[in-house]
């Protein structure tokens, strides 16, 4: 059997391309991996916080700040990689920008709660650029029947990625340990390793993928306005029209309720850990990698099975899967059932995000891909906003029972469950292809 067909792959597309694609899912899950979920929040809240009772509250609130700025300027930053076929460049700055600002992270020691806030909001703004960016090729690579697979082909390659990082960090901070440095001298080098990582591997990307955009006409726009402006207009002109895409629009709101749920596991799952059932950094390191395997097998094999089953049964799927996670993780009060809870979230983590992806690409019309793809950003960091924040605030009112707060992470998926149900994709397909 041929596991990565060309049929799959729209006319005048190579293998070589694809892989150079799924390249960058590769060189940024290192980033979400290592210093999302498995290292920095955690030391965020342990050692640089010196865990106050805020602590939580504060990692939450960074992420969230991201967030804002990433919802208030990706869609009109999308409309304009559409107007001047500029999603390749765009790329480029942002991967630079998130590189250098996670290498920053390594600056910040015991106290230096401004200077790793300051990182961690640059880095995560320009990690979610690229993130918006790179998802917009994907519908000029497969075809429409196959969309799903090779959606799957990245998440599962990207998460390879992130288990280099993650293994090349654990290494050292095993080696670290040993001889007995504290956490303020192995994580900057954690840091420093994500980040090289990040940069490397992106040159594969840049390298193999191909623009094939071109610049649209800037109708009813006089000759020398701001291509920012133009952007803008456009953007305004997608809200006005949104009701012809009614089923895309329904399926963004309910991306941003089951990415809430998300969301605390990638940002809080170290700092659950280690707050409640008192897992040491290698043991939460090793159970972030067991996720990152388990993610592979999710989003590779789900990935297939979406194309046969539909995209719609196989999110749904997926997020019975998230209600069961947090409930075993809720129940949990030792070591085994957690690790159970992890590996169900590696499962539904890769195969629910390839979905996710998937169906926005489904949905979307040829000519406005980076544009409603910028919207698609905009509602699953809207849900990175709500969820890790309300994840935050529920310990601190709660004066730091992390169980309730991931008990009410749950609803985030049972949300999103209800809100699946309307979306119709054969008639979100047709208003697609309907010329604009």
């Amino acid at each position: 059997m041929n596991l990565f067909p060309q049929e799959a792959l729209n006319e005048g597309v190579r293998k070589r391309e694809v892989f150079g694609w799924a390249m960058y899912d590769f060189a940024n899950s290192g980033y979400t991996t290592v210093v999302l979920t498995a290292v920095f929040g955690a030391y965020f809240v342990g050692v640089v916080a010196g865990g106050a009772d805020w602590a939580t509250l504060a990692w939450t609130a960074a992420i969230s700040v991201a967030s804002l700025i990433v919802m208030l300027t990706m869609p009109a930053i999308g409309a304009y990689a559409d107007l001047k076929a500029a999603k390749k460049r765009l790329l480029a700055i942002s991967t630079l920008g998130c590189v250098l600002a996670t290498a920053a992270l390594a600056l910040a020691g015991r106290g230096d709660v401004g200077v790793a806030v300051a990182a961690v909001v640059l880095s995560y703004t320009f990690y979610s650029y690229g993130e918006a960016l790179i998802a917009a090729f994907l519908p000029e690579l497969a075809r429409d029947d196959s969309m799903g697979r090779v959606s799957g082909w990245g998440w599962s390659f990207g998460y390879l990625g992130g288990m280099l990082a993650l293994g090349l960090g654990l290494a050292y901070v095993s080696a670290a340990q040993s001889r007995g440095e504290p956490a303020t001298a192995f994580v900057p080098v954690v840091m420093l390793i994500t980040a090289a990582i990040y940069g490397g591997a992106s040159v594969a990307t840049f390298a193999l993928l191909r623009e094939r955009a071109t610049p649209l006409p800037q109708a009813g726009v006089a000759a020398g306005v701001a291509g920012a402006t133009a952007s803008l207009r456009r953007l305004a002109q997608t809200w006005r029209q949104a009701a012809r895409y009614r089923d895309l629009r329904w399926l963004l709101v309910c991306c941003a309720c089951y990415q809430a749920g998300i969301s605390v596991v990638i940002t809080l799952a170290a700092v659950y850990a280690a707050q409640v059932l008192g897992f040491k950094q290698t043991d939460t390191m090793l159970l972030v990698f067991l996720v990152n395997i388990t993610a592979v097998v999710g989003a590779f094999a789900f990935g297939y099975w979406q194309d046969r089953a539909g995209h719609k049964r196989t999110l749904a799927f997926t997020l019975v899967g998230w209600i069961v996670m947090t409930v075993l993780a809720a129940l949990a009060t030792g070591p085994a059932m957690f690790w159970a809870a992890a590996a169900l979230a590696g499962l539904c983590m890769g195969s629910s995000q390839s979905a996710g992806r998937a169906m926005v690409g489904l949905l979307t019309p040829a000519d406005r891909k980076a544009e409603f793809f910028g919207l698609w950003s905009f509602a699953t960091h809207l849900s990175v906003v709500v969820g890790p924040l309300t994840y935050g605030l529920i310990t601190l009112l709660t004066g730091g029972n992390h169980r309730a707060a991931i008990v009410s992470t749950a609803l985030f998926f049972v949300a999103g469950l209800w809100l699946l149900m309307p979306v119709d994709m054969a008639r979100g397909q047709r208003a697609a292809r309907e010329p604009g």
